[in-house]
This record gives C-alpha cells, sequence and structure tokens, in this order.
C-alpha cells in the first residue's frame, strides 16, 4: 500500500501537471470504485479544474474550482494516478501490464482535460476508492487522522500524549492511523531500526529517550523516503509511471535472512505484529 512518502510524490506530481486544466470528459469504467453517485461526480468535475492538491496521511485531497467541492482519493493496496501528456508514451519498457500502454483493463477511471491530456485512476485489484464531499465531509474525514509526521502538529508534546499509557506494540501504533498518520508497514519497521527499538515492545514500557529517538526517526526517514521518491516492491508508480528509488536504501523491510547492514553479524529476522509482517534486527534493535 502506498504510504505517506509515496502519496506525497503523487501530490507534488500531479500539483504541476493538472492544477489549472480544466477537465473535458470523465469516464468511469469501475463504477465500484466511486463512492457515492457517479452522476454527481459526472456533473461536478466535467467544465470544471482543480486549484489545489492537498494530503492528510494516505488520502489525496483535489480542490476543485467550483461550487466548493473536494475529490478525495485513497490508493489503498495497488491504486495507481498516472498522468500522460497528449501524445506521450508513458513508462515504456517497465514492462508491467498496469503502465505499459494506457487506457488498458486496469484504467477504471480516465480524466481527460482540453489540453488532451490525461489522469487514469488504475487499480489491479480495485480496493481504492474517489468520493465527491462538501467542505462539512471533508472536516468530518480529517478528524478521523492523528497526528502527521513532517506536519507542525507534530510536534514532542503532541507525540508523547499519543504515546501515554499505550499497552499495544509499537508497531501497532504507528500504524493506527488515527494516533498517527501517513505511516504504513515498510516505514514503520524502519523508523523501528533507526531508532534501536523492537516493533513488538509494549509502548508504555518504553523509556522517554526510546521515544524520543521514535519520535525523531519518524521524520527523518519519511523525509528521506520522499526525498527519493518512494518505495517500490509491485505496484506504486509516481505520476509518470516511474518507481520509487527508496528500496535500496532500505535496512530492515523484506530484508529477512539478509545480514543486518549496521551491525554485520546478526541477520534480520521476521515475526508477525498486528497482523502484519515485521522486520527488525534482533542485535540492533532491543
Amino acid at each position: 500500500m502506498p504510504e505517506l512518502p509515496e502519496v506525497e510524490t503523487i501530490r507534488r506530481d500531479l500539483q504541476r501537471k493538472i492544477v489549472g486544466k480544466k477537465i473535458a470528459r470523465i469516464q468511469v469504467c469501475k463504477p465500484k470504485i466511486i463512492k457515492g453517485s457517479k452522476t454527481a461526480l459526472n456533473k461536478t468535475l466535467t467544465g470544471n479544474f482543480f486549484t489545489k492538491i492537498n494530503r492528510r496521511g494516505k488520502l489525496l485531497i483535489l480542490e476543485l474550482k467550483k461550487g466548493e467541492k473536494f475529490l478525495l482519493i485513497h490508493l489503498k493496496m495497488t491504486g495507481q494516478l498516472i498522468y500522460q501528456a497528449q501524445g506521450k508514451v508513458t513508462a515504456g519498457g517497465h514492462g508491467w501490464p498496469q503502465i505499459d500502454k494506457l487506457p488498458n483493463k486496469y484504467s477504471h477511471i480516465i480524466f481527460t482535460f482540453v489540453d488532451r491530456s490525461q489522469l487514469f485512476f488504475n487499480d489491479l485489484r480495485q480496493f481504492g476508492y474517489m468520493k465527491l464531499v462538501d467542505e462539512n465531509e471533508l472536516q468530518e474525514v480529517l478528524k478521523k487522522f492523528g497526528i502527521e509526521p513532517l506536519t507542525k502538529g507534530f510536534t514532542w508534546t503532541n507525540f508523547q500524549q499519543v504515546m501515554a499509557g499505550k499497552k499495544t506494540s509499537l508497531k501497532a501504533v504507528l500504524l493506527n492511523q488515527k494516533l498517527i498518520a501517513g505511516i504504513g508497514n515498510i516505514y514503520a519497521d524502519e523508523i523501528c531500526f533507526r531508532a534501536g527499538v523492537r516493533p513488538s515492545r509494549a509502548v508504555n514500557k518504553l523509556s522517554s529517550a526510546e521515544l524520543r529517538k521514535i519520535f525523531n526517526s519518524c521524520n527523518i526517514i519519511l523525509k528521506q523516503a520522499i526525498k527519493y521518491r518512494g518505495t517500490t516492491f509491485n505496484d506504486y508508480v509516481d505520476a509518470d509511471g516511474n518507481k520509487g528509488n527508496f528500496i535500496s536504501r532500505l535496512k530492515v523491510y523484506q530484508r529477512a535472512g539478509k545480514k543486518c547492514q549496521r551491525c554485520r553479524r546478526s541477520v534480520i529476522e521476521k515475526i508477525k505484529i498486528a497482523g502484519r509482517g515485521t522486520h527488525y534486527c534482533p542485535r540492533c534493535q532491543e
């Protein structure tokens, strides 16, 4: 599933590519992707344009010019948003059926702009969605998100309040979007490794120094991942259809059985925490 760095990369790409472009038409090839009325979506978007693209956690928020409406897009596990300028072949040579030729059977929603450029919502497993909301509905959605790294609200004080008294595992808290927004399985493991703390530890048993390391690592790891345009294992691509480059900098995630890059003595182990495969170094993380 695309996490904060991947969704932020797409947000920045789309901010440059589609903001201000008038939408000529929308093709909805898979109605189940739309939450709410397909007719209302078509009516609102056709002839309209996006003025700004925001993000909250893993959720994209596209602001519309007319009618004070917002288009919410969640990519879930395998969703992609791929932009293609008129006459340009996107992502050629990757060999991925989702993107080598657009549109294709995975292209469930297609935006066509007046300059004939297009934006494709591709989704192999069809868990992603789009939803049109007004200001009040948007605020109700935003209330469900916790504090978010790399924002002003992600302070040491707020982080301590979120962690206070939690008896569940550190990994479970990091994955809980109602507590901390944007972190998923990949970056939770990498954050714990950088902090030197085992993801299985109960949060209420962590020292203040350990919590401070976790807090700092959240910002550092996610900032680095954005710099390298996210991590690609299977389906994630940026708005141009290109893979993320952070995979070469992962220290523990998907490295089970391989020698730890830090201590060079232990091997990375994999266990299950909060229903998710979890990677750590038994020597470097206490």
